[in-house]
This record gives structure tokens, sequence and C-alpha cells, in this order.
């Protein structure tokens, strides 16, 4: 079984936020999914990414495939964490 972390899409009408899941790749992207491991809303300002990287890191070392999207987002989210990290300081 493939599996992908990727973005299932949430939200209304041109209102779009997206939930950041482990799926089967071969599962619709609005379908069944294996669990949830975050959030994005690209429409807040500034936009909006929590994701539990803890747990995208071992879906990933258990061979789980992030989309090139999602893999944008974890390292946008993580350059935000250590940014914020660092002001504190």
């Amino acid at each position: 079984m493939a599996v992908k972390i990727r973005l299932k899409r949430v939200g209304a009408k041109k209102q779009p936020s997206y939930r950041i899941v482990v799926a089967d790749s071969r599962a619709p992207r609005d379908g069944k999914f294996i669990e949830e491991i975050g959030f994005y809303n690209p429409l807040a300002e500034p936009k909006d990414i929590r994701i539990d990287v803890d747990k995208a890191e071992q879906w990933i070392k258990n061979g789980a495939q992030p989309t090139d999207t999602v893999k944008a987002l974890i390292k946008k989210y993580k350059a935000n964490a250590e940014e914020t990290e660092n002001v504190g300081e």
C-alpha cells in the first residue's frame, strides 16, 4: 500500500482550508484517510499552518511520501517555529 501525506480540502465554496492527512494513494482526495496530522488555512493573514511535525516525521520514516505542497508547508512551518523560538531569546 502506497501511503502519501497530502492535503484534504475542507471549507465552503471559494473559502478553502485544508487538512494535512496521511492517506492511501488510491483513496480520493477528500475521501478516506488514515490520520490527520495538521491544518492549513491559506486565506488567513498570515497564513495559518499547524502541523504535528513529530507525527509527520514518523510517517516519513515509515515510508509515507509527502506531496510537493506538503513538503513545502512542513519546511515553512519548521522555519517559522525556529524563528519564533529565537525571538524570545
